[in-house]
């Protein structure tokens, strides 16, 4: 399954529009009101050098350290390409009925969170706001990745992607040091949560109706993924601050990301798979194994790093 207009999607889609319209429903019930504006620090504000009597932006001046500073700027570009995001799922999953009534909905919703996170930054002055334009514009100019896989596989990568962008917004606010930026982020979190339980549930839906190209779905997500903000300028360094300061690496993504999704679906237990499905449940088993190596010589990796830095910090005094 290559696009929308293949048998096979389409079948999907229709079949899935019922579910679609219940956990529309139930999204809608479980949503608060919330207003980018009730969390962001006006009062901290003031103008910029561009300004008569403005200031220049300048690091000291910033209420975050330096590696809740990267973070902020990554999940923020990540929100930013929104317009890509949409324009994927509305030309893979429609502009009518359920499913278009959910893309424009959780659009709506994710455009609060680059909206309430940029408005904090620029008026905390948390982070230098031309470097913060210019890598916006570099990262929006740029061709997104070919998105070439059909409804299944995009369905698979939001449910583990939610989850994952939930946690990495937590642990950002979490290592903050600001209550303001702290409470930010959980409300954002809040939002991602929800998005999670959406996709996962409709995920579920897909394993009853087509039980094997599911399957072969998850597996060829969570045996691929990367999170979207991967095109960003300099986003390897980025995670790899990220991933020692414990806001994302892979021991987090194999023990709060993957293993909770695939679990509540009951993926590697699940019965009543044709060959081709038992294969990828298969696969899917042992890329777990594979996973969970790779985060256990993570752990001593980082271990090893923090102790260093630790003792570089001691030599300082």
């Amino acid at each position: 399954m290559n696009s929308v207009d293949s048998a096979g999607d389409s079948r999907i889609l229709w079949e899935l529009q019922e579910v679609v319209e219940k956990e529309l429903n139930r999204h809608l019930s479980a949503t608060r009101e919330w207003f980018p504006h009730e969390y962001v620090p006006w009062s901290r504000g003031r103008d910029f050098d561009s300004l008569p009597g403005g200031e220049p932006w300048s690091p000291e001046q910033s209420p975050v350290g330096e590696l809740t500073a990267i973070a902020l700027k990554v999940n923020l570009l990540t929100e930013d390409n929104l317009p890509t995001y949409h324009h994927q799922f509305a030309t893979l999953f429609g502009a009518d009925g359920a499913w278009g009534t959910w893309v424009h909905r959780w659009t709506a919703e994710e455009a609060r969170h680059s909206v309430v996170i940029r408005d904090y930054l620029l008026t905390s002055r948390a982070i230098d706001p031309v470097d913060l334009e210019r890598a916006r514009m570099a990262h929006m100019s740029t061709a997104p990745p070919s998105n070439d896989v059909g409804v299944l596989e995009n369905v698979a990568y939001v449910a583990f992607q939610e989850l994952a962008t939930r946690i990495s917004h937590r642990n950002t606010g979490r290592v903050s040091g600001d209550p303001v930026c702290e409470r930010l982020l959980a409300r954002v979190a809040m939002d991602e949560n929800l998005h999670m339980v959406f996709y996962r549930n409709v995920l579920a839906a897909a394993l009853d109706l087509a039980p094997d190209e599911t399957m072969r779905a998850i597996n060829n997500v969570v045996s691929s993924f990367a999170m979207p903000g991967a095109g960003i300028p300099g986003f390897a360094r980025a995670a790899a601050r990220m991933a020692v300061g414990d806001i994302y690496n892979i021991r987090i993504h194999h023990d709060e990301v993957l293993q909770p999704v695939l679990r509540h679906l009951n993926v590697l237990n699940r019965y009543g798979l044709g060959a081709e499905g038992r294969r990828f449940q298969d696969e899917l088993g042992r890329h777990l194994e594979a996973v969970d190596t790779q985060a256990n010589r993570f752990d001593e990796k980082r271990a090893t790093v923090l102790a260093r830095m630790a003792d570089r910090e001691k030599q300082g005094r």
